[in-house]
């Protein structure tokens, strides 16, 4: 950024933005480090595994239902007002789920911190638009890809070190630190307004009550699914109906010619490099989350990782982004951001074809130079896309533009986070099938391992032959198990690879971005 850019933005903006990416990075980050330490909230409150996902799918579901309405409610109440009610009500809520006792309390408390923390996400990007000039927003946009990307990365590092340090209640307290800065930089920096409260009295209630009803049942269909057997569960075929349902009707509502004031303006889909932008960052956050959410998995049930080892290794898909993500804007300026785009996608695909013949070998070292690929590659992505995504959108359109571009990458990462769940599950038991067609204890081959095994046992402890042997055909069989789960591990990464293809294809679609914003113009 040329020292001229500097000088054209206030302090004020600059402390404000700074004030508000702060906060987009609290709140995707406290996701990231409350799943990781789920094992450990759900002794410390004394529920089962089944009960303990509803601590997560409540802090979601609150997330996904507000993010579409936050244009509309800025409007309303002013984006000074309405960002700084939020983030205290994000921090109380926050300090309230590190002390409560019991589940029905933490379910609660979670989904109101879900509801005003998911404020923070677009409210950040709007500030980034409508505060900054054209020639600074490239910085901005970097600073806010740090927030999707290296807050996803670092969540399980920051989750582990910090409940195995100090304790679980503590990565609630954690959202205070920086809570302290940002309150201050958003008082001082952020202008007021007036607010509208006449929009509220004319606002779209239908739309509002469609959309919250739709969008909190999908995404309690998304993370309760796979756990429920999907279809297989009168619970998730009801809840799949009344979103289907819910969904058609906001649609209709928002299309509808007489509708003038929609809840979100849908019609910014019609605009052609927003279409195609939003097509890929749906697909980014496909794949996103759900590499977020394959890798420690795969660590954990293959390797016998804990949650803090998994987390070091995630770590060097966060930590290089700190050094390339600073370096965008001045790569923006230079490059296409189309070129930036589709070079991150296509590395980002690379990276997740290097990841499809897994094998006992292939743990934590083997997966560094995959992870530093991908690092690369999202750090490239995030930045170029937002910029086309939002190039040209007019001030009174920011909240609907932003709160579209992340929802949408939001619902993508519950959508492929659902999707490799199922996936991995129904290809270890389809390699689980082909396997022990090949396996007999007749085979020559099988009787050979078996009696390898069973003499082995037998030196280790177990004198009676029969035991052994019984313990060999449980140990060869687990064998079989966990060769079916290399494979399936491996399907799956090839999944978001194919997801990843589509985001590629995607971005080859979005036109040159024309005007002061395109690169070479300044």
């Amino acid at each position: 950024m040329s020292e001229s850019t500097v000088e054209s933005v206030s302090l004020k903006a600059r402390v404000s933005v700074a004030g508000a990416l702060l906060g987009a990075f609290m709140a995707v980050l406290n996701i990231q480090v409350v799943n990781t330490s789920l094992p450990d909230i759900q002794g410390g409150i004394g529920t089962g595994l089944d009960n303990g996902g509803w601590i997560s799918t409540a802090y979601l579901i609150g997330e996904i239902i507000v993010i579409p309405l936050s244009g509309w409610l800025m409007g309303v109440f002013s984006l000074r007002r309405y960002l700084i009610t939020n983030t205290i009500l994000f921090l109380f809520f926050s300090a309230a789920c590190g002390l409560v006792s019991n589940f029905p309390e933490m379910v609660v408390l979670r989904a109101l911190q879900g509801f005003s923390g998911g404020v923070l996400i677009p409210l950040s990007l709007v500030c980034v638009i409508t505060l900054l000039p054209e020639r600074a927003r490239p910085l901005g946009f970097s600073m806010f890809a740090l927030t999707a990307t290296f807050a996803p990365a670092i969540g399980p590092t920051v989750g582990g070190w910090i409940t195995d340090e100090y304790g679980w209640r503590y990565i609630f307290f954690l959202n205070l630190v920086p809570g302290a800065a940002m309150l201050p930089a958003l008082f001082w920096g952020l202008k007021r307004e007036p607010m509208h409260l006449d929009r509220l009295w004319r606002g779209d209630w239908f739309g509002v009550f469609t959309m919250a009803l739709g969008l909190g049942a999908l995404q309690t269909v998304l993370e309760e699914g796979n756990k429920d057997d999907w279809f297989g569960s009168s619970f998730i075929t009801r809840l799949s109906i009344i979103s289907f349902v819910s969904l058609s009707l906001f649609l209709f509502q928002e299309f509808r010619p007489g509708n003038k004031a929609p809840l979100v303006n849908l019609r910014l889909l019609t605009r052609w490099n927003f279409c195609f932008s939003t097509i890929a960052n749906f697909m980014l956050g496909f794949v996103l989350y759900a590499a977020v959410y394959l890798i420690p998995l795969y660590l954990a049930e293959a390797h016998g990782y804990s949650a803090r080892q998994s987390g070091l290794v995630m770590a060097w898909i966060g930590l290089p982004q700190l050094l390339i993500i600073p370096c965008m804007p001045w790569l923006m300026r230079r490059i296409d951001p189309r070129r930036l785009l589709s070079f991150g996608f296509l590395m980002f695909f690379i990276s997740l074809l290097m990841n499809l013949n897994l094998g006992p070998n292939d743990s934590g070292p083997q997966l560094l130079i995959p992870n530093l690929i991908r690092a690369v590659g999202q750090a490239m992505v995030f930045p170029p896309i937002t910029m086309i995504a939002t190039a040209g959108i007019s001030a009174a359109d920011a909240g609907s533009a932003s709160a579209l571009f992340n929802m949408l990458r939001n619902l993508g990462g519950a959508v492929g986070i659902a999707t490799v769940e199922t996936f991995v599950t129904n290809r270890e038991k389809f390699h689980s099938f082909i396997i022990n067609q090949h396996v007999s204890l007749l085979e020559p081959a099988t009787r050979e391992r078996l009696a390898a095994l069973q003499q082995y046992f037998q030196t280790h402890g177990l004198a009676n032959a029969g035991s052994a042997r019984q313990q060999a055909i449980v140990q060869l069989w687990n064998t079989l198990r966990q060769q079916a789960n290399y494979f399936a591990y491996g399907d799956a990464f090839g999944l978001l690879a194919a997801g990843m293809l589509v985001a590629f294809l995607a971005s080859l679609c979005i036109r040159r971005i024309t005007g002061r914003a395109a690169p070479g113009g300044h």
